[in-house]
C-alpha cells in the first residue's frame, strides 16, 4: 500500500466495472478524484478498505481486502457522496471557461447513467467522445441503473464515467414523449 504524501487525502468511493462494484477509500491527490483517475502516467490505482459485491447481487457481499487494485480503463464510472471529492471545479469542467449544463442519459454495455454533464460551449458529440486527454468526465445529480439488474439504483451528487465505455449520449431535451 502506497503511503499518504501531504497533499494527499483519503475520499469514499464506489467503482463500477464491468461485473463488480467495489467500495472503498482512495487516496486522491489536491486534484480529486477527477485528477487521480485522468492521470496519464498511471492506469490502475488502490482501493483501500474494499468490499467486493457482484453486479447480480448488489447486497451480497463477496469480499473484504485491506487493499485490492483497479485498473482504470475497466473502470465504467466512479461514485462519490459529494461533489467536492470529484476536484476543483475548474478542474472537474474542464478549465476556467463558462460552461453549460446538458442533461443527458448515458448507455454503456453494463450501466445507464442519467445527470447534468457540464460542457464548455455548444454540444458537440464528437468533442466529447474523442478531444481532449481525460477519459473520466463528471456528471452531476447522476444516476446510475444496471440494464440487465435493474435494481441495482446508485444516485448521486457526482460521478465520474469513463467516455471510452459509452454506447450512446442523449440530450434529455432531445427526448420525445410519446
Amino acid at each position: 500500500m502506497s503511503m499518504p504524501n501531504p497533499t494527499q487525502r483519503l475520499i469514499s468511493v464506489d467503482f463500477f466495472t464491468t461485473s463488480y462494484r467495489v467500495v472503498g477509500k482512495t487516496m486522491v491527490p489536491t486534484s480529486g478524484l477527477s485528477g487521480l483517475l485522468n492521470d496519464p502516467t498511471t492506469s490502475f490505482m488502490e482501493v483501500m478498505d474494499a468490499r467486493l459485491a457482484r453486479l447480480h447481487m448488489p447486497s451480497k457481499l463477496v469480499d473484504h481486502y485491506e487493499v485490492v487494485r483497479v485498473v482504470k480503463p475497466q473502470v465504467f464510472a466512479a461514485v462519490v457522496a459529494r461533489r467536492e471529492d470529484l476536484g476543483p471545479q475548474a478542474l472537474s469542467r474542464g478549465g476556467y471557461v463558462r460552461v453549460t449544463e446538458y442533461p443527458v442519459r448515458i448507455t454503456t454495455p453494463v450501466y445507464e447513467l442519467e445527470g447534468t454533464l457540464d460542457w464548455s460551449g455548444r454540444f458537440d458529440f464528437s468533442v466529447i467522445m474523442i478531444e481532449g486527454t481525460r477519459d473520466f468526465l463528471p456528471l452531476h445529480e447522476a444516476k446510475l441503473t444496471g440494464i440487465l439488474i435493474p435494481a441495482l439504483k446508485v444516485e448521486s451528487p457526482a460521478m465520474l464515467f469513463n467516455r471510452r465505455h459509452v454506447d450512446l449520449l442523449g440530450l434529455i431535451s432531445q427526448r420525445i414523449q410519446e
